[in-house]
C-alpha cells in the first residue's frame, strides 16, 4: 500500500449472544427480586476472567442491553475459535453493593459467538441510574453504571449525550472516552461511527507515525481478523471506562468494514486478493454485533430509533449497506436519481418517522456529512493541502462523492420532505470527516442565507484519527486557519469549522435549544491528554440556524 493509497480515507477524504441477539427472548425484570446470583462480595475481576470490561447501549424506557466477554481458557482470545462454553450470570441493582438487586439472569458465553454475551433486560423504571455487573466461575466484573431512556410519553425538562467518533487505535490514544466517562451528567454517549479501523499497522497513519500496534498487524479480511481488532480495542482502558460509565448508541460507517465502503465493495478492497466483498462484509456485522452493545435490526443493519420522552427522538442511519458506489467528482453522475446514500426503504423509513415525530426535536444520527461543501472556489495554495487530506486531485476539488454531497438526489427529497411538511427542529449529528462543523442545512446552498435553511447539522471531530494538521505534519491552527476562512467564505451556510482539533462533543437538548459543546484534547499522542472547552454553538427552537453560544451548558 503507497502513501498515496492512505489518502483516500473517507472521512479525511472529506477536507451473547451477540449476532444472533435478536433472536433471543428479552428478559423481563420483576419489581424487586431476592439475589440469587453469587454473593456480592469484593471478589476482584480477574484479567483472564473479563479483560475486555463490560457495556451497556440501546436505553429503553423499560430497559437496556448489557454486553461483556469472558476468556474461559488462556487460549480462547479473540478471534480464536477456541474454548469451552461456560455460564455467565448478570445482575442489575439499584445500589452499587448489589444490595438491592432487580434483575437477573444467566446466559452462555460459547466460542461460536466469541465468548460475548448480551442480555436485552426490560421491566426497569425509565429515566433511572443501575449498576450491573457479570460473574462466571464465581469471579465478577467490574461493576458498571447505566440509566434508561425517559417514559415515552414523559415531560422532560432536559437530556444531554456525550457525542464521539472516528478512534484509530494506531493514530493516538483514546483520552476524550476517559473524560466522557468521568462525566456524570450524560443519558447516554452516541458513537457516531468508525469506531474500528481496518487498516493493517502503519497503514494509517504511516509506520513513522504509529502511536501504538494494531492487533492482528494486517489488514482485517476475515471474521478471525474483525473479532481480534475488537478485542483490542476494547483493551483499551478509557474506552473501557466509558462504557463503564455511560450506555453508549453506536452506528457503523465504513471502517468497521473498509474505507469507502458501498453495497458492492469499497474502495480499500481488492477482489480476489482480499476475497469476497459480501463474505468480508458478512464476517464485519458478525463481529460488530458479537462485540458491541448494539440491538440489530431485523435486516441486520444499525438504522434504527429510540426515543426521549417528549423531547427527542433518535433516527440512527446505516449509510453504508444499501448506497450506490462513489463517483469521481466532476463525473456528473452525482444527481442520478438511480443512486442512493440511504437506499429507498430506508429513507422512507426515515421520512415517515421525522413526520410523524411528536417530540420537540428530531435528532438524526448520520455517519457522513448531509451539508453541502464547495471546495473549488478555495486558492490553488490552500487546494493543493485540502486535495491531499481529502484524497482528491489538487486541481479541482468542487465536493468530497462519500457524503451526501455524492448523492444529491437523495439529499433533495429529505430537505424537501422537512420543507414541505414543516418539519422544524431536526438536527443531523455527524462524525466521519475527521473535523469540528457547525452547519445550517440549506435547502438551496447557491441562493443561503436568502433562501431558507432546512435543518441544522452538528459535526465532531475525530478521537484520534488523523485530520489536516496530522496528514501535513505542521502545527495545529496554521495552514488550517487559511483554509477555513476560505471554506467559510465559499459556503456561506457554514458558521465555524475546526480542521485540526481531536476531541468529543457534548449535546444538551431542552424545550427551546439544542446546543452543541466542542472539547478538545492537548495531545492524541499522550494517554494523559487534558481536555478543554473550545466552543458551542446551538440551535433555537423554530429557527432552523445555528448560532454561536457564549458558553458551554452548566
Amino acid at each position: 500500500m503507497t502513501s498515496h493509497d492512505i489518502s483516500r480515507r473517507t472521512a479525511v477524504t472529506a477536507v451473547a449472544a451477540t449476532a444472533t441477539a435478536a433472536l433471543l427472548p428479552t428478559v423481563a425484570a420483576p419489581a424487586a427480586v431476592a439475589d440469587s446470583g453469587p454473593p456480592a462480595g469484593n471478589t476482584p475481576a480477574t484479567a483472564t476472567a473479563f479483560a475486555h470490561g463490560v457495556a451497556s447501549g440501546d436505553p429503553l424506557p423499560d430497559g437496556v442491553l448489557l454486553w461483556t466477554r469472558v476468556t474461559p481458557a488462556p487460549d480462547a482470545v479473540p478471534g480464536s475459535g477456541r474454548g469451552p462454553a461456560v455460564d455467565v450470570a448478570w445482575q442489575v441493582a439499584e445500589d452499587e453493593q448489589f444490595t438491592r438487586v432487580v434483575a437477573h439472569g444467566t446466559v452462555t458465553a460459547t466460542a461460536a459467538t466469541d465468548h460475548t454475551v448480551k442480555a436485552d433486560v426490560r421491566g426497569l423504571r425509565p429515566a433511572t441510574g443501575y449498576f450491573f455487573r457479570f460473574t462466571c466461575d464465581g469471579v465478577h466484573s467490574p461493576t458498571a453504571r447505566t440509566r434508561t431512556a425517559p417514559a415515552r410519553d414523559a415531560a422532560v425538562p432536559g437530556i444531554r449525550f456525550g457525542v464521539v467518533s472516528c478512534a484509530n487505535w494506531e493514530s493516538g490514544h483514546f483520552s476524550a472516552y476517559r473524560h466522557l466517562a468521568a462525566r456524570r451528567d450524560l443519558d447516554a454517549v452516541f458513537h457516531l461511527g468508525d469506531y474500528i479501523y481496518e487498516y493493517g499497522t502503519g497503514q494509517y497513519p504511516a509506520a513513522k507515525y504509529v502511536v501504538r500496534p494494531h492487533a492482528p498487524a494486517h489488514e482485517i479480511v476475515t471474521l478471525a481478523d474483525y473479532r481480534t481488532r475488537h478485542g483490542r480495542y476494547k483493551t483499551d482502558p478509557d474506552l473501557q471506562a466509558l462504557h463503564h460509565a455511560h450506555p453508549v448508541v453506536a452506528i457503523w460507517d465504513d471502517h468497521e468494514f473498509a474505507n469507502d465502503a458501498w453495497t458492492g465493495g469499497a474502495e480499500n478492497h481488492t477482489p480476489g486478493a482480499e476475497g469476497d466483498w459480501a463474505a468480508r462484509v458478512a464476517a464485519a456485522k458478525k463481529a460488530y454485533f458479537e462485540w458491541m452493545p448494539v440491538r440489530p435490526s431485523v435486516e441486520g443493519t444499525t438504522y434504527r430509533r429510540l426515543r426521549f420522552g417528549k423531547l427527542a427522538d433518535l433516527h440512527l442511519l446505516d449509510l453504508r449497506s444499501f448506497r450506490s458506489q462513489q463517483v469521481k467528482p466532476g463525473s456528473g453522475k452525482v444527481d442520478d436519481p438511480e443512486r442512493t446514500i440511504t437506499g429507498r426503504a430506508q429513507l422512507d423509513w426515515l421520512k415517515e418517522g421525522l413526520a410523524s415525530s411528536d417530540t420537540a426535536w428530531r435528532l438524526v444520527g448520520n455517519p457522513v456529512m448531509i451539508s453541502p461543501v464547495a471546495f473549488g472556489a478555495l486558492p490553488a495554495h490552500l487546494l493543493e493541502p485540502l486535495a491531499k487530506l481529502l484524497g482528491l486531485p489538487s486541481g479541482g476539488v468542487t465536493i468530497n462523492s462519500d457524503q451526501w454531497d455524492g448523492y444529491t438526489d437523495d439529499r433533495r427529497e429529505l430537505i424537501a420532505h422537512l420543507t414541505d411538511r414543516g418539519i422544524s427542529n431536526t438536527v443531523f449529528l455527524t462524525g466521519d470527516i475527521h473535523m469540528a462543523w457547525a452547519n445550517d442545512v440549506p435547502k438551496k446552498a447557491a441562493t443561503y442565507p436568502l433562501s431558507s435553511s432546512a435543518a441544522t447539522e452538528f459535526v465532531v471531530t475525530s478521537v484520534s484519527s488523523d485530520n489536516l494538521d496530522d496528514l501535513l505534519h505542521v502545527a495545529p491552527h496554521t495552514v488550517s486557519l487559511a483554509a477555513a476562512t476560505a471554506l467559510k467564505a465559499a459556503n456561506r451556510h457554514v458558521k465555524w469549522l475546526d480542521m485540526d482539533s481531536h476531541g468529543y462533543g457534548v449535546l444538551d437538548v431542552t424545550a427551546e435549544q439544542a446546543q452543541m459543546d466542542y472539547y478538545v484534547l492537548s495531545d492524541k499522542t499522550d494517554p494523559a491528554a487534558t481536555a478543554s472547552w473550545t466552543r458551542s454553538y446551538r440551535t433555537r427552537s423554530g429557527t432552523q440556524r445555528v448560532e454561536r453560544a457564549d458558553a458551554p451548558v452548566r
